[in-house]
């Protein structure tokens, strides 16, 4: 049977309900128990008993089987699975005055269909934790047949497009999901328990900046001018610390025009983090924690499993320089090249492609990390001290010249989190933007131009101060177990089914 069949098959018992008096539509339904807490109370319930208390649950029909005069529905609610158990008999008395044919009309229910029952509670000769049915009602209607129920829904691309069904018959993507909820939860508890606040920065900005991103463009009919979507949270919550607040932070969407691929999503979840009087040392001890946190939230144990790799996550992480990891990887020591060219030379003899953009010596080493080390960082590693030209927003290294205070986050080969000790000399940031600025009128659709309001920000005076950026999404991927970025975010962006193909 085709699904418009099967669709024409429900319509029609939605109209013969309705010519028997029954709206397919409930308006409510009291609710009292859920199915994992009667599965828990009553886990020693020997079988064949039955106890005479009543209970009230609702959910969707997952299997039905109707067998002579007794029938058997799988019931699936937010937490879990528990049994109908219906009897012509208990139902012809119990819902006389209702339906004096309830039993019968049991085969107007749909796999799919929403429910709610009342009754006690038994266990069955054959161990089955049950709902001994005195009531039932129809909740609402299904239209639409639920995916087979041995194969599930499985085609990638409609699970992502039909996230509701995917929910229905997936109940582990519902519980990354819930997960989830705990994670981005448990940061902001322990964030609280420091003293930080959170902070609502704008989504439209006249200015973007705070990281190298090509923006989305939007325009304001009423102000006539274009807007941005925000690419980073960084620089309003900056202008906070400027203003007084000395710890702040804002998990929130982000917008960035870029690809798409297992691990970027175009609208996307970070968390950014600002302190007064810290430095990068102290932001990598509170990120640790910060991942500590998310992860005892979700597990009992810091020793997690990520597509198959174990991760131990027990703090403190390792904590290395750019420098010194590249050296251990590649036998290469960027400390003793004196030009570019030397450099140049000595990274071609590697084999390495694609440096012909390296402007300078600190974008080179960033280059040959990319390449050559980057996925090899499958425990928790503090990456340290990066090249100046790459980090436009860090406070210069106090020690090592041409370098700045800035660390990242790597776990399974790829970045989780980025921090500084952020620059808070406003002629020196006005140098850097401009440069940046320099490399947007080139032609760079990532880089952007001089924010002159955070700039003037700064001329008012900020104090030392630590700053970090986290991505959400992809802490969910780590601790949830999830291949694609797209199993971590509910709703992930798609093209348009006519164009999927394209």
């Amino acid at each position: 049977m085709s699904s418009d069949d099967l669709r024409a098959t429900r319509l029609a018992k939605v109209a013969q309900l309705r010519e028997l008096g029954f709206n397919p539509y409930a308006y409510r339904w009291e609710q009292t128990d859920h199915a994992v807490d009667l599965q828990k109370k009553y886990a020693d319930l020997p079988n064949g008993e039955e106890v005479e208390v009543e209970v009230s649950v609702a959910g969707r029909v997952m299997l039905q089987r109707i067998l002579g005069k007794l029938a058997f529905f799988t019931l699936e609610d937010e937490t879990g699975t528990i049994q109908l158990y219906l009897d012509k008999k208990k139902l012809d008395i119990e819902m006389a005055e209702v339906d004096a044919n309830a039993f019968k009309h049991l085969k107007l229910i749909d796999r799919g269909d929403i429910v709610g029952a009342k009754g006690s509670i038994k266990r069955t000769e054959k161990g089955e934790l049950s709902v001994n049915v005195q009531q039932y009602t129809i909740l609402t209607k299904s239209l639409q047949p639920l995916p087979d129920k041995w194969h599930g829904l499985t085609d990638i691309e409609k699970r992502y497009r039909q996230r509701y069904v995917d929910l229905i018959v997936n109940p582990e993507v519902r519980e990354t999901f819930r997960r989830r909820a705990l994670i981005t939860a448990a940061i902001r508890r322990h964030l609280d328990r420091q003293g930080f606040i959170e902070i609502e920065t704008p989504v439209l900005q006249t200015e973007v900046g705070g990281a190298d991103a090509r923006p989305f463009i939007t325009y304001h009919n009423t102000l006539e001018m274009d807007l941005y979507l925000r690419i980073a949270t960084e620089l309003h919550l900056k202008r906070l610390i400027v203003g007084g607040f000395e710890k702040v932070f804002e998990l929130g969407r982000l917008f960035r025009n870029e690809g798409v691929s297992t691990r970027h999503n175009p609208e996307f979840t970070t968390i950014e983090i600002y302190q007064a009087y810290g430095d990068y040392n102290d932001m990598m001890t509170l990120t640790e924690g910060i991942v500590v946190a998310a992860a005892q939230a979700v597990s009992d144990t810091l020793q997690i499993t990520y597509q198959g790799q174990a991760i131990d996550l027990t703090p403190p992480w390792r904590r290395v320089t750019m420098h010194d990891l590249v050296l251990e990887h590649t036998d290469l020591d960027f400390n003793q090249f004196q030009t570019l060219e030397q450099a140049k030379a000595a990274v071609k003899a590697m084999g390495l492609a694609d440096i012909q953009g390296c402007g300078s010596i600190g974008e080179l080493l960033n280059e040959v990390f990319e390449q050559k080390v980057e996925e090899t960082l499958i425990q928790p590693t503090l990456l340290t001290d990066y090249p100046i030209e790459i980090s436009p927003l860090a406070k210069p290294h106090r020690s090592k010249p041409g370098l700045v205070e800035r660390f990242e986050l790597f776990i399974v080969g790829r970045e989780h989190a980025n921090g500084y000790s952020e620059l808070t000399d406003p002629v020196d940031q006005r140098e850097r933007l401009e440069a940046q600025a320099a490399r947007k009128a080139a032609g760079d659709l990532e880089a952007q131009g001089v924010d002159e309001d955070f700039v003037l920000a700064l001329e008012y005076g900020m104090p030392p101060t630590m700053g970090m950026g986290m991505g959400i999404d992809r802490l969910v991927m780590l601790l949830c177990d999830c291949a694609s970025i797209r199993d971590a975010i509910a709703f992930p962006l798609l093209k348009p089914e006519a164009h999927s193909q394209d």
